[in-house]
């Protein structure tokens, strides 16, 4: 009996599939397109596509392949935000707290220059469908006034009454003691049984109240839509599955459904860790990670084989303070709509054709031109995609490039290369994003692209940035779908605990209760191996940010303290170019305390491919536009061996992506099948 593992990646454009056979480590993948309307039909697809390569079906046992675990990267969550589709969402706080989500913080966009014109946008809950109750806690937990449960019962009865059924809750220092929530959670069940609730305390039990307030009402406001959608496919996969985490970790569905918010940046992350296991393979440790889809593309940085993480993330105008992994998402993918503005200039994106009805190639009713249209006008993508299975209208896209072109009063060939100058330049400014503003000089990276439309633009990118490299793996279209197969379990608890003066008690205490919630979780996931990681957010005394660092195993003594401060003061001065190590006036204090729970998996084996001619035989010539219309080799990356190399003006081209080698560029493949891609003679 074959036992076979399944990552399906649901993205705005395709939806991805990698099938891993566990006895053999055979990789298949496959790709179908998204359905927008309902991603569990793009995601059933899936799945009986790639059982179908194995003679298999999803519901029959009368074969020789069995589904010992699928592990699903999902946007569900993330559109529902960036579409602001958030309504009927009520809000309990702490009397006379009403207008913490009208006071929120001074930050402004764009730094102060454009302050006078800046309006702060909506909050996610208006005024009028906020309540409060009495009863106050201090900053250490102990009461200072009861709560309220006469107050507690009017209140629920009054979202009872108005059809709010979707509320989120967060008292006043409920991080150092959850008690009122809890009381208030069961009074809602009581008063108002069919109300989805989430509070506070179970959701961030971090300070910072209005960043636990947004990021409480994010998660109530997510929880219905992933428990429908989790039902549907749970009901028609018909087995249990599991779920990709933002912060790098997998959890159960049945899981998932009760921290739905967990899931706002599934798919990126899964990516972002497939890349990272990829290059380190490789021997590229650190590396930037590019993942271009069909809506948008996502960027990440690895430094020694792990993504950056952080808490201080969000999702559209949404601030989401839960760990993720540091990802900067920009819309310019192959659907990228390119429009002019009102001052008569080319722009692209970020609105996107997506899906359906898609590009103008795909001959599904779209209207306006896009990025995959202007890379098959130049010839640099083939006349279909998935290898034939989706053919694609060539005559389609010259038609709305010459078109877009009369009304700039340019060339085809200049607009649809202006098209892809300027997704690449959108592409590189993200990069910046995650680089040159966290203090990395974005030269020292090789990157690695992946993603149906990741590839496309590498040659360019180089230039613009002067990478070193990039990576092109084997089926790039597929890497974020082979990340889900590369992930533990993972879950992560936190507790504030603000001091200058750190109790080694106190902390042994606080780390030792986190630890025992973790290991009931991994207990109910099925895992009877544990690892615990544990770290802390310090901060010198009179800052307001926090810098996290890891924090040693073992007992908590003056050894262990020693160590955390150094990390915490070699950390900053890497972070900010300066530190107090030895400098008393600046004393350090501890915020948070951190413990992530992981149930460790067995990784799926990246094979090596045998060697071949260095100096391969394109299987075909086609007329490409680079700088100019000219012939350009094409190769089907399949044919190629490791050691071999091609030489620009070339294209190269698989079942889920191309990769156009510009004039000047040489793309050789190395022994595991990725595709270095430099400037020749670098």
């Amino acid at each position: 009996m074959r036992s076979v593992r399944i990552g399906v990646d649901t993205g705005g454009t395709f939806t991805d599939v990698v099938a891993v056979d566990e006895q053999t480590g055979e990789i298949i993948t496959t790709k179908t397109p998204s359905t927008p309307a309902d991603p569990a039909d793009g995601f059933m697809t899936g799945v009986r596509k790639v059982l179908g390569e194995y003679g298999a079906t999803v519901s029959s046992a009368e074969h020789d392949t069995e589904v010992s675990s699928v592990v699903h990267g999902t946007t569900v969550a993330t559109n529902q935000l960036l579409e602001d589709r958030i309504a009927d969402l009520g809000f309990v706080t702490t009397e006379g707290f009403e207008f913490i989500l009208e006071i929120a913080r001074q930050s402004v966009p764009d730094g102060y220059g454009n302050s006078y014109f800046w309006v702060k946008p909506p909050r996610i809950v208006p005024v009028h469908r906020i309540r409060t109750v009495g009863g106050r806690l201090d900053h250490t937990g102990a009461e200072v006034r009861p709560f309220d449960e006469a107050r507690a019962a009017e209140v629920a009865r009054w979202f009872r009454d108005r059809g709010i059924t979707a509320i989120g809750v967060c008292f006043l220092h409920s991080y150092a003691n959850p008690g009122h929530e809890l009381r208030m959670r069961e009074v809602l069940a009581r008063e108002h049984p069919g109300a989805t609730v989430s509070i506070s305390s179970d959701v961030l039990r971090e300070y910072r109240e209005y960043e636990r307030s947004v990021t409480t009402l994010v998660d109530a406001a997510v929880k219905p839509t992933m428990r429908r959608y989790i039902a549907s496919l749970s009901g028609r996969l018909g087995m249990p599955f599991s779920v990709m985490k933002s912060n790098g970790g997998v959890l159960s569905a049945a899981e998932v459904v009760n921290q739905p918010i967990t899931t706002v940046l599934s798919g990126p992350a899964a990516g972002a860790l497939g890349a990272a296991l990829i290059a380190s393979t490789a021997g590229h440790p650190s590396v930037i990670t590019l993942d271009g889809g069909g809506t948008s593309t996502d960027v990440a940085v690895v430094v020694d084989g792990e993504p950056s993480l952080t808490t201080e993330g969000g999702i559209g105008r949404y601030p989401c303070k839960i760990p993720m992994i540091d990802i900067v998402t920009v819309g310019a993918g192959g659907g990228s709509i390119a429009w002019i503005s009102p001052e008569g200039t080319l722009k692209v994106g970020p609105q996107s054709a997506g899906a359906d009805p898609g590009p103008l190639c795909y001959g599904r009713g779209g209207t306006e031109v896009t990025v995959t249209d202007a890379h098959v006008f130049l010839g640099r993508v083939p006349p279909h995609l998935l290898g034939g299975e989706i053919p694609l209208d060539a005559g389609a896209a010259r038609q709305g490039i010459e078109a877009l072109a009369a009304e700039l009063g340019l060339s085809p060939e200049r607009t649809a290369t202006g098209i892809l100058e300027i997704s690449a330049f959108n592409q590189s400014n993200a990069i910046r994003q995650i680089t040159v503003k966290r203090g990395l000089d974005v030269r020292d990276f090789p990157m690695v692209a992946f993603g149906g439309s990741g590839p496309l633009l590498v040659c360019r990118l180089i230039d613009i940035l002067g990478l070193p490299a990039v990576l092109v793996p084997p089926d790039p279209g597929n890497v974020s779908a082979f990340g889900l197969l590369t992930v533990d379990v993972k879950n992560d608890y936190v507790r504030t605990f603000v001091t200058r003066d750190l109790s080694l008690d106190a902390a042994a205490e606080i780390f030792g209760e986190l630890e025992g919630q973790a290991a009931e979780a991994l207990d109910r996931e099925g895992f009877t191996d544990h690892v615990f990681a544990r770290s802390a957010d310090l901060r010198y005394y009179g800052q307001a940010y926090e810098v996290r660092v890891p924090a040693p195993a073992g007992p908590l003594d003056e050894a262990w303290r020693e160590e955390v401060l150094d990390r915490f003061h070699r950390e900053h001065g890497k972070l900010y170019g300066y530190g107090y190590r030895d400098d008393p006036r600046h004393g350090v204090e501890w915020v948070n305390l951190r413990v992530s729970g992981i149930g460790p998996i067995t990784r799926p084996a990246i094979g090596r491919r045998p060697y071949g001619t260095a100096d391969p035989q394109p299987a075909g010539i086609r007329e490409v536009c680079y700088d100019e219309w000219a012939p350009a080799s094409l190769y089907r990356r399949a044919d190629l061996g490791a050691g071999a190399v091609v030489r620009g003006p070339a294209v190269i081209e698989e079942y889920g992506s191309t990769l156009p080698v510009h004039p000047g560029f040489t793309a050789a493949m190395d022994e595991f099948g990725n595709l270095e891609v430099r400037r020749e003679g670098h």
